[in-house]
């Protein structure tokens, strides 16, 4: 290989934070929502992590932590689309209800 072999091309990170996350595709939203998953995903895990002998308890609490990991797989996958639409949708007006008077 020469010594001068250009591997990537050069691009401009100069403004910082917000060049870096356009580079890699992900939006202020898309950051906050993939660290709220990953906050979630401590948290079920840490669940996971405190699961007593008892089987009765050992099984609800169980079931509580794979609930609350699959919240948090489902929001770092879908999360942007979820909140998107409440972010950058637009309202459209509900269809007014008419009435009719008659005789």
């Amino acid at each position: 290989m020469a010594p001068n072999t250009i591997l990537a091309a050069p691009v401009d990170l100069s403004g910082g934070f917000s060049d870096f996350f356009t580079t890699i595709g992900m939006t202020g939203g898309g950051l906050v929502t993939k660290g709220v998953a990953a906050v979630i995903a401590v948290i079920a895990v840490r669940m996971l992590l405190q699961i007593s002998s008892d089987p009765k308890m050992a099984l609800r609490k169980g079931s509580m932590a794979i609930g609350t990991l699959f919240v948090a797989v489902v929001l770092a996958l879908y999360g942007g689309t979820l909140f998107s639409t409440v972010t950058n949708g637009t309202a459209t007006p509900s269809p007014t209800a008419t009435t009719t008077t008659g005789g």
